[in-house]
């Protein structure tokens, strides 16, 4: 498996432009709300009976996603995993007054898509996971390494 290192290098070699970078900033945390939003009501059947109410697709994803950010970087892990608490935490509240998660979880979506293929356009370089999937992940680790460069935390 290759390092973090290398993975944050290689998607910042086609993130140079920026518009494109504060396009990231906006579409790459509204996607992976949107996401976490469609998944909020996917039930996750357990053996014997249902799932608690808290287990759902959105988490699972996070679990899965926690589990391959430690294997990167534990501070990374750290700070995805407070990153991820505060969506869950929004997603709940806004499920719980009502909200047309569905609805408002897949507009959200495709424009945030739209608005990252756009960067890339202005960027003149292909999105990175369109060479290898894992970029899907990687996007949000590189926001917050960069975060953690500003506040001048190591990862």
């Amino acid at each position: 498996m290759r390092g973090i290192e290398s993975l944050l290098a290689e998607y910042d070699d086609s993130h140079g432009n920026p518009v494109n970078k504060l396009l990231h900033w906006i579409c790459v945390p509204l996607i992976m709300f949107s996401l976490l939003a469609l998944l909020w009501r996917v039930p996750v059947p357990l053996y014997g009976g249902a799932a608690p109410p808290l287990l759902n697709g959105a988490v699972l994803l996070v679990i899965a996603a926690l589990i391959y950010y430690l294997l990167l970087s534990a501070r990374l892990a750290a700070g995805m995993l407070v990153v991820s608490l505060l969506m869950l935490g929004l997603l709940f509240a806004l499920d719980r007054a009502g909200a047309p998660l569905l609805v408002l979880a897949a507009e959200v979506f495709v424009l945030a898509w739209i608005g990252q293929f756009v960067g890339h356009y202005l960027e003149g370089k292909r999105p990175s996971f369109l060479k290898d999937i894992q970029f899907l992940l990687i996007g949000p680790l590189w926001l917050l390494a960069a975060a953690y460069r500003w506040l001048g935390i190591s990862y």
